[in-house]
C-alpha cells in the first residue's frame, strides 16, 4: 500500500473511530467507495471529520480507487455498498454489475476541458480550426473525452479530424508539462495543475461545448433493494456536507486542501476557490427537481442519455440503456419524506 493511500485510509479510520466513541448506540456499517482528491468526493471527508455519519447511525468503511472502472468492478465482490463516481463508470457499472444511480454529485461540465500547452495555446486560441490534424492526448471513454468531442464539434470538427492518443491523466499532465504534447483532455484538479505548473491554457470546456457532465451517486442494486433506509441516510449525509460547505466556505476550503494533499494533489488557493465557483452541486430540492419524471423523462435522464450515446459511439457499450433502468429517485424521495433526514440534509451548521 502506498503512502498516499495509507494517509487517506488512516484519516478515515481516525474519523470513524471518533464517531464510534461519540455515539453510545451501535452503528450500522456501510461501505463507501470513491476516488481520492476529487471535488465530488470531498463530502465524504468532511462528513467524517464532522462525525455526521454517526448522527444518522452509520459507520462508514471506505474503499479508495484510482479510477471509475476498477471501482465499478469491485462491486462484483460486494466490497462496497454505496459511493460516488463519474457518469461514464456509472453507466458501465449498471450494464456490468447492476449499479444504480441514486443522485447527482455535482455538475462538472466546466471542469472537463480541452487544454493547450503554453507554447501552442496562442495559435489555437487565435485559430481553433488549426486543431485539425493535431494529436490530442485523452483518457479514452471518459468524461474528459466526452468534453473534448463536444469542443471539437463547437469548432466545426469531428474526432476523425484529429489523432487521439489514449493516456492516463497522470501521463497527460507529464506530457503537457514537458513539451510532449500540445493538446489534451483533462478534468479538475488536473486542469489546475497544468495551468499552475506548466502554463497550460483551457481552450474549451464541456460547458462551452454545450454538454452537461454530471457526476453520480451510486449504490449496488442488491444492497439498495435490501437496505433502502441506509441508502437514504447515506444521501442525507452527503447532502448535508454540501449544505455546510457552501455556508462555511473558508473552513471548507481548508478541509479541501487537506483532502487533496492526502490524495497526492497540490493546487493553490485560487484553484481551490475555482472548484466551488465552477462546479455546481445540488441541494435536496434541486436533486428532486432534476430527477422529476412527472412530465416524461427527467432533466437528469437527458444528461445521462447523452453520456450513454457517447459511450456507444466510442464502442465502449453496444447499446445505450434506458436511463430509467438505472437512475432511480426512490432513495432521494425517501430522504425528503422523512422529516428528520430532510432537516439533516439541509442543515448548514
Amino acid at each position: 500500500m502506498n503512502r498516499i493511500k495509507q494517509a487517506i485510509l488512516s484519516a478515515v479510520a481516525v474519523g470513524a473511530t471518533l464517531g464510534a466513541h461519540a455515539q453510545p448506540t451501535e452503528l450500522t456499517e456501510i461501505k463507501v467507495s470513491y476516488q481520492p482528491a476529487l471535488y465530488w468526493a470531498l463530502p465524504f471527508f468532511v462528513a467524517t471529520e464532522k462525525n455526521w455519519w454517526a448522527e444518522v447511525g452509520l459507520r462508514p468503511v471506505f474503499s479508495v480507487f484510482p479510477a471509475g472502472v476498477p471501482q465499478m468492478a469491485a462491486a462484483a465482490s460486494k466490497s462496497w455498498d454505496v459511493g460516488a463516481t463519474g457518469s461514464v463508470p456509472a453507466v458501465l457499472g449498471f450494464l456490468r454489475f447492476g449499479i444504480r444511480t441514486v443522485g447527482l454529485s455535482n455538475d462538472e461540465s466546466g471542469t472537463n476541458a480541452l487544454m493547450a500547452s503554453q507554447a501552442a495555446a496562442q495559435q489555437f486560441v487565435k485559430n481553433p480550426a488549426s486543431i485539425k490534424g493535431q494529436t490530442i492526448l485523452v483518457t479514452s471513454n471518459s468524461t474528459g473525452d466526452f468534453a473534448v468531442q463536444a469542443c471539437l464539434r463547437k469548432y466545426g470538427l469531428s474526432k476523425s479530424d484529429v489523432s487521439i492518443r489514449n493516456m492516463g491523466q497522470a501521463e497527460i499532465i507529464s506530457a503537457l508539462s514537458s513539451g510532449g504534447g500540445a493538446l489534451a483532455g483533462l478534468w479538475a484538479p488536473n486542469t489546475y495543475q497544468v495551468e499552475e505548473k506548466a502554463g497550460a491554457v483551457q481552450l474549451c470546456s464541456g460547458k462551452d461545448g454545450g454538454v452537461i457532465v454530471p457526476g453520480a451517486l451510486v449504490a449496488r442494486g442488491d444492497y439498495a433493494q435490501q437496505n433502502p433506509e441506509n441508502v437514504a441516510k447515506f444521501l442525507a449525509v452527503y447532502l448535508r456536507a454540501w449544505s455546510w460547505m457552501h455556508a462555511n466556505r473558508g473552513e471548507a476550503i481548508a478541509m479541501m486542501r487537506r483532502f487533496y494533499e492526502q490524495g497526492g494533489t497540490q493546487v493553490d488557493d485560487v484553484s481551490l476557490q475555482k472548484e466551488f465557483a465552477t462546479r455546481p452541486t445540488f441541494r435536496l430540492d434541486q436533486q428532486l427537481a432534476r430527477m422529476d419524471r412527472s412530465r416524461g423523462d427527467s432533466e437528469m435522464d437527458g444528461w445521462f442519455s447523452q453520456i450513454a450515446h457517447f459511450m456507444r459511439g466510442t464502442g465502449a457499450i453496444q447499446n445505450a440503456p434506458a436511463s430509467n433502468a438505472y437512475i432511480t429517485e426512490a432513495y432521494m424521495k425517501r430522504v425528503n419524506a422523512d422529516p428528520k433526514l430532510r432537516e439533516f440534509a439541509n442543515r448548514t451548521n
